[in-house]
């Protein structure tokens, strides 16, 4: 019985290939690496661009009035005349947006703790996700107007308290995806071991599993927080808004997303001017919370 073999490639041909294959990786590796660049560079220069208008016209209307004055009628053409603020703006956010976080992160981390460690596989479990994946990318107008069906129509009229809880609705689905994630990162090694020495499950969750994913359950809230500061769509059907300061959940409250589509829409540029104002605000102080959650966390870690 014969046997064919087939010819040895000499050392030649081999390094020849070799060689081939290894110009065309580098040339496929600069190709992309060259695209990711550009990629790169692309977003930032249209986030650049938008966040260098942001600063430029925000600081032409940002006075010590903005912080100080409620809204004023406009004056334009009459130098002399009180400059409008967005007081009554900013306290009515920070009173909803604050109300929202408290009512929100609570129910979106015990959601959140529920499906990581105790819902793993089961049909309740995957309910319940599919549920907050919706309501995660459900548009935000849709909940304004399911809170306006609940809350508004019910108290005959517009109230801080129901947009409040527009955007608590908002809040609890971020929360719930990111403190699950963070979870379900941690080794189950880690569980395990505490659990060998004898403590509870629930003692295990909050001491060691919380601690451990700290960082990115804090992103999550912090995301929570940036996402509802903007919001202005269910706001319009739940606070409405208001051009005087007040602090009662009872009655419609101004925000500062609705002052900037208002007044943004007037057409009077001294008020246009003071909606830019209110953007930089918003970004300002989303950018600040940022940062100080960041050393907060940092400094426990």
């Amino acid at each position: 019985m014969s046997t064919t073999t087939l010819p040895a490639l000499t050392p030649v041909k081999d390094a020849g290939v070799a060689a081939s294959l290894g110009r065309r990786r580098k040339r496929l590796d600069a190709l992309l690496r060259w695209f990711c660049i550009g990629a790169t560079a692309l977003a930032l220069l249209f986030l650049a661009s938008i966040l260098l208008t942001l600063v430029l016209r925000g600081l032409e209307g940002l006075s010590w009035a903005t912080f100080t004055r409620e809204f004023q009628p406009t004056t334009y053409g009459d130098p002399e005349a009180p400059t409008g603020g967005l007081l009554h703006a900013i306290i009515g956010s920070l009173i909803q947006t604050a109300i929202a976080t408290a009512v929100g992160t609570p129910i979106g981390l015990l959601v959140g703790t529920y499906l990581a460690e105790y819902a793993r596989g089961s049909l309740l479990g995957n309910a319940v996700r599919f549920v907050s994946d919706v309501l995660l990318s459900a548009p935000s107008i849709l909940i304004g107007l399911f809170i306006y069906q609940l809350v508004v129509l019910p108290m005959g009229g517009f109230s801080g308290i129901a947009g409040a809880l527009a955007l608590a609705i908002i809040v609890i689905p971020v929360v719930v995806r990111t403190t699950e994630d963070m979870l379900q990162l941690l080794p189950n090694t880690l569980r395990e071991a505490v659990v060998g020495l004898g403590a509870p499950k629930w003692k295990m969750i909050t001491l060691v599993a919380y601690r451990a994913a700290l960082p990115g359950i804090v992103t999550g809230i912090l995301l929570a927080v940036a996402r509802i500061a903007g919001e202005t769509a269910p706001l319009l059907l739940t606070s409405f808004g208001n051009s005087v300061l007040s602090t009662d959940l009872a009655r419609s409250m101004a925000s500062l997303p609705i002052a900037i589509y208002q007044q943004a829409n007037s057409g009077f540029p001294d008020l246009i001017a003071i909606a830019w104002a209110g953007a930089l605000i918003v970004t300002a102080g989303v950018l600040i919370l940022n940062i100080v959650a960041r050393f907060a966390v940092r400094s426990r870690s």
